[in-house]
């Protein structure tokens, strides 16, 4: 078992330097559920005068009694009677003195939705007793869309009285490798496939045992934490869930809407109301082709988390047969379906490898995406293309088509002709451009360096590992 803290060297480096500085200060820190907020506030806490606060969902005055008891508690004093949070803020004011002091409000959106004079309330403690203090109040939450409209936006009371903020987001490709460093890169591709990159789910990864052993006993087995993850997170966060289960569990299968929708049972004009819900809690993410506008309606929906996706694809349509102990049965099903899963996740593996610069450090890439469209006058069933990723530059005009194959001994050249003939209906600067192609792949049968005059680069695994750890010494 791991710790449950790891990593996340920035983040602390970034709290530390606020809280060196000399004043007030007001840091805003939120991101989805289970990124590590509540972790990374604890460690940085550690070993200096705080209070700690975790708000529930039960509304100002349950919260304002326990607020105060914590805060009586840090200060070895017995409860105050105080009634509203500007007394409980003065009251901390008062007992710290010119000391350097941090309170940490933990899931303040809960306080926001329960109350939305909140911040307003908030904004009068700063403005009449915080200011002049020595006081870091970090408020801190993971309804992303609260946060953001609730305080920092210019809307907000509290618009203007923040002087940090910081969007914790799931782990960087080399923190990740970083905590599987002594696995081999395919092992963790694995890994990374099926429990993703938030820290709640990969750091509970036995890598002394094997991939299957953890998926078995870490997902697939009643009791573990992992087995009830999807259901308990779509409560904590939503009133009604139970539409949205079907909804992800069609997402696994399908990524346009019309299809997700008719597996899903539900009306196709009733899904954007509850795709917005998702893409709030980033849960789901929208994607469309890399050369078109945003608002393009070529639009594909995905489960953005890799064990998210796993967990509703597997487990929720299977949770009958696994409340009955049948692991062993489910996970046979699982395994036949589960290289189609890691080949998927390994196109995101290499998207990250790419955003992150990670590889091809020497280019620098505006957009980074994937990229389909109509083939022209060519028979319906055969007039579409894919490509698995696309990376360009709209200022010197330089374009990588990549395809990505989780397989070994991968013929290069057939590859590479195959993408060029896909590159070819891709309309992004035609005659303008400077092509560049790339094939990720487990290793190679054949390796090319070029075709048809332009650069083929062929990153197998051993490449891909290397290059990670390169990455990992530049950001050391």
């Amino acid at each position: 078992m791991y710790p449950k803290f790891f990593n996340r060297k920035e983040e602390l480096e970034f709290l530390e330097s606020k809280y060196k500085e000399r004043g007030f200060q007001l840091i805003v820190l939120y991101g989805r559920r289970r990124v590590g907020k509540s972790e990374l506030l604890v460690r940085f806490c550690r070993d200096k005068k705080h209070v700690y606060f975790l708000c529930n969902k039960k509304g100002t005055e349950s919260n304002l009694s326990r607020f105060v008891e914590k805060a009586s508690k840090a200060f070895n004093d017995f409860k105050p009677d105080l009634n509203t949070f500007e007394d409980a803020f003065e009251y901390i004011r008062k007992k710290t003195g010119e000391r350097r002091f941090i309170v940490c409000i933990d899931e303040f959106s809960y306080l926001v939705e329960k109350d939305p004079a909140i911040p307003s309330v908030f904004q009068s403690a700063i403005d009449e007793c915080l200011k002049d203090s020595n006081i870091m109040l970090v408020l801190c939450g993971s309804s992303i869309s609260m946060m953001e409209k609730g305080v920092l936006s210019y809307k907000s009371p509290l618009y203007g009285r923040r002087t940090g903020q910081w969007k914790l987001k799931p782990f960087k490709l080399c923190e990740f490798c970083r905590a599987f460093r002594t696995l081999p890169m395919e092992e963790i591709v694995k890994i990374y496939s099926v429990f993703g990159d938030i820290p709640a789910y990969f750091l509970q990864y036995d890598k002394k045992k094997s991939f299957e052993w953890n998926i078995k006993e870490k997902i697939l087995t009643k009791g573990a934490y992992l087995y009830d993850e999807g259901e308990i997170l779509l409560r904590e966060e939503l009133r009604e869930p139970e539409a949205y289960f079907d909804i992800l569990k069609a997402m696994t299968l399908a990524a346009k809407p019309g299809k997700i929708a008719n597996i899903a049972g539900l009306n196709a004009r009733d899904l954007p109301k509850y795709i917005k819900r998702l893409a709030s809690l980033e849960i789901v993410e929208r994607i469309t082709p890399v050369t078109e506008k945003a608002r393009t309606k070529s639009s594909l929906y995905f489960i953005r988390d890799n064990f998210l996706n796993f967990w509703f694809r597997f487990v929720y349509p299977n949770k009958s047969e696994l409340e009955e102990r049948r692991v062993d049965e489910i996970f046979e099903l699982i395994r036949e379906k589960l290289d189609k899963e890691i080949q998927k996740a390994f196109e995101r593996f290499c998207l990250k490898a790419i955003k992150e610069r990670a590889v091809f450090r020497e280019f620098f890439f505006t957009k980074i995406g994937r990229q389909w469209g109509k083939i022209p006058k060519k028979p319906k069933g055969k007039n579409t293309y894919e490509i698995d990723l696309v990376a360009l530059n709209e200022k010197s005009k330089q374009i990588l088509f990549a395809e990505c194959k989780w397989q070994s001994r991968v013929n290069a050249e057939r590859t590479a002709k195959e993408l060029a003939e896909k590159a070819r209906y891709v309309e992004w600067n035609s005659g303008k451009r400077k092509e560049h192609y790339a094939i990720f792949a487990k290793s190679f049968s054949k390796r090319i360096e070029e075709f048809e005059g332009r650069p083929v680069y062929c990153i197998g695994l051993r490449e891909l590992e290397r290059e990670v750890k390169k990455s990992q010494n530049t950001k050391d």
